[in-house]
């Protein structure tokens, strides 16, 4: 196995009725197709985490809560090893004004839609979430993944006295 050269974080991020925010990209001559936000892991950011929050704030103007990573998906790079960390997350804020990036000054790079999808198999079945694997993953996860963000700051049960 060689060594692991890139790092990104994206989330599955969900909104408060529910529903999963994704970007929809549409570049001039390729058929749409929808990401999870998220990025490549920056020198500046403390771990993937904080690479994940900085997307998020860089991408949605938005700030999330009931962070936890859900997924590891490894791609085999020329150079080296790729892993994605995906995680699952509850978007508690969002202003698209505040969005920061050359994704959004740069025509040639085509459009990012902010769009909210319902949170069930057949919705994520008629849509082209890329990676392949986040969208079968995700899709025979949704309900389980939906029930994790909305989990509302539960005390562990470790270590816990009655």
């Amino acid at each position: 196995m060689g060594n692991v050269v890139k790092q990104s974080a994206r989330a599955l991020l969900f909104d408060n009725e529910g529903r999963l925010v994704l970007i929809k990209r549409v570049k001039p001559g390729q058929e749409p197709y929808w990401v999870a936000v998220g990025g490549g892991l920056e020198p500046e950011d403390r771990d993937v985490e904080a690479a994940l929050h900085r997307e998020v704030f860089e991408e949605l103007g938005g700030r999330i809560d009931h962070v936890r990573q859900v997924l590891l998906i490894t791609d085999e790079l020329p150079d080296g090893i790729g892993l994605q960390h995906v995680y699952a997350a509850r978007l508690t804020s969002m202003d698209l004004a505040a969005r920061t990036g050359a994704e959004f000054d740069e025509p040639g790079r085509g459009t990012y839609e902010v769009v909210s999808v319902p949170a069930t198999r057949d919705a994520l079945s008629q849509i082209r979430l890329l990676p392949p694997q986040l969208a079968e993953w995700a899709q025979a996860n949704i309900r389980g993944l939906l029930a994790l963000v909305e989990q509302r700051d539960k005390p562990d049960e470790v270590g816990e006295m009655s």
